[in-house]
């Protein structure tokens, strides 16, 4: 995993936490669902570049 990729991963999971935790003091469900999703979305991008990683090893 490059760092470049590191950054924008964590970058993104900050994004995706800092949506959720306003849509829960707003109580914007729609926010919240969106937060989750982009931290998910970046789980899901960490994963495949450790598993990418394994193989180049």
């Amino acid at each position: 995993m490059g760092l470049d990729d590191k950054i924008k991963n964590a970058a993104e999971d900050l994004t995706g936490k800092g949506k959720e935790a306003t849509g829960k003091a707003t109580d914007n469900e729609r926010l919240e669902a969106e937060g989750k999703g982009d931290q998910t979305k970046s789980d899901v991008k960490q994963a495949g570049e450790k598993v990418k990683d394994a193989f180049k090893h």
